[in-house]
């Protein structure tokens, strides 16, 4: 179990964002959309370690009612670059303070779609680079592609997924396999993932031949 809650057979997760958007005392200066479209990406991230599809998402709003439309496009670019249809969205703007800095949070509610096996059961590796701020933005090359992750999983082509958050890699680890894993001495151990901007991928040894032709240049070996 990563980070999300699981209620009478619902997967729900959940990612925020702060300080980064169009505001003018925001730290991160991007689109809107851009901001909803990373927080949107690492609670779907979440929905698939967890075994789940997301089939409806609520998006908290704290940055102002002229924000909301562009923090549902954002959202609904992620999908379409995905090819899934995009769930219903709903939810709340906060309209009574102004903020000086941009916030929003999206929670998505799901279904559990696949049965997850034991880690100790399969390969790891990492898949993408941990990227924060404007690296995201500077080396999108270096980011974990979803949609090569999502045609992975529907092919059985591998296993399991595990994003990585702010705590970095060893932490992650760590909750995955439940104690400290002697991971591969050219990890950057600490380093924070971002908004998912790199995955742990679970294989069974057969296919790791092809995992690794599907992922190509940014997928290496997690544990010694």
């Amino acid at each position: 179990m990563r980070n999300e809650l699981m209620v009478d057979g619902m997967v729900i997760t959940t990612d925020n964002s702060a300080a980064i958007g169009e505001k003018a005392d925001d730290f991160v200066h991007v689109p809107d959309e851009i901001a909803a479209k990373f927080a949107a990406r690492v609670a779907l991230a979440e929905q698939w370690a967890a075994g789940g599809e997301a089939t409806a998402i609520l998006l908290h709003n704290f940055s102002g009612e002229e924000h909301w439309p562009r923090y549902v496009s954002g959202i609904t670019q992620l999908f379409s670059e995905l090819d899934l249809p995009v769930p219903p969205v709903s939810g709340s703007t906060e309209s009574n303070m102004e903020t000086l800095q941009s916030a929003l949070a999206v929670t998505m509610i799901g279904r559990r779609a696949r049965t997850l096996a034991d880690p100790y059961e399969l390969e790891w590796f990492m898949y993408g680079e941990p990227l924060v701020g404007e690296a995201v933005l500077n080396h999108p090359e270096r980011i974990a592609d979803l949609r090569i992750v999502k045609n992975a999983l529907d092919r059985n082509q591998v296993e399991r997924i595990w994003p990585i958050g702010s705590g970095g890699i060893e932490r992650e680890a760590e909750k995955l396999f439940g104690r400290r894993m002697p991971l591969s001495r050219w990890i950057s151990r600490e380093a924070s993932g971002g908004p998912a901007t790199c995955l742990l991928i679970g294989v069974r040894t057969g296919k790791v031949p092809e995992a690794k032709h599907i992922f190509g240049k940014y997928f290496r070996e997690l544990i010694n």
